[in-house]
């Protein structure tokens, strides 16, 4: 008998938001300011695919604004799928807006072969999909400008590194989903590890930014780098010890 379908394990992008507070109109605010239609960013995304994440709510329940939240998420061309890491009433609000529970641990899913799990549960199996679906995976390839960017244009890598070998302007983006890369001047807006990749790193022979940021966490130029740092070769990585601190090192030759 011929077989008519065949479920195998799917390695795809997936980014995490990851709510730090109860009230989530003061998240739904946020994202609106930072990625809504009327933003400086509203094709920052592109239909990604989104897991909410509760981990970091210490109470048990928040407030009655999921369904407002899922709606400003798609408005900022996000798309909510699945939930993990919430209490059990978060997780019932969650159920209750047709997201799937993701298990906290993401290890790699195996194919399923449909003749060795006729009688397996239908819930196992999506749970199996899901688990495949939420592990983030960075991609290889890189983007590499050779121009100038000027004031008001924007640059994704997405799934990649960026390498740009020419000046960032004030007021130009560069972004990447890996590391970014700038062998001139970074004046402008620099966001590396927009996915959620941790390890991402940024390098500038000339570090001068307006906005520096890597997964989401970010630093303004209301906030002076100190002199040995500003306008000088340098690199900035995430702390390693899980408080999510910009460390920012000059590059000696």
């Amino acid at each position: 008998m011929t077989q008519t379908f065949e479920i195998k394990s799917a390695q795809l992008p997936l980014v995490a938001l990851l709510l730090k507070m109860p009230d989530l109109a003061d998240i739904i605010e946020d994202l609106y300011a930072q990625f809504g239609p009327a933003s400086q960013s509203p094709d920052f995304f592109d239909d990604d695919a989104v897991v909410l994440d509760f981990f970091h709510l210490e109470f048990e329940d928040v407030d009655q604004s999921l369904p407002a939240l899922m709606s400003a998420l798609q408005h900022c061309r996000l798309k909510p799928i699945a939930f993990r890491n919430a209490k059990p009433s978060a997780a019932s609000a969650a159920l209750a807006c047709g997201l799937i529970e993701a298990p906290a641990e993401m290890p790699r899913g195996k194919a399923i072969n449909p003749k060795n799990n006729v009688e397996r549960p239908v819930a196992e199996s999506v749970r199996e999909v899901v688990r495949e679906v939420v592990r983030e995976v960075p991609g290889p390839a890189t983007l590499v400008i050779d121009k100038p960017l000027r004031s008001g244009q924007k640059i994704y890598a997405r799934g990649a590194d960026l390498v740009v070998l020419a000046m960032v302007n004030m007021g130009a983006e560069v972004v990447a989903d890996g590391n970014i890369h700038v062998y001139a001047p970074l004046r402008g807006k620099a966001m590396a590890g927009a996915s959620g990749n941790t390890q991402a790193r940024i390098f500038s022979l000339c570090l001068e930014p307006e906005l520096i940021s890597i997964a989401g966490v970010y630093r303004t130029s209301e906030n002076p780098l100190p002199k040995d740092i500003h306008g000088k070769p340098a690199q900035v990585r995430l702390s390693q010890d899980g408080h999510d601190k910009l460390i920012f090192e000059a590059l000696n030759p």
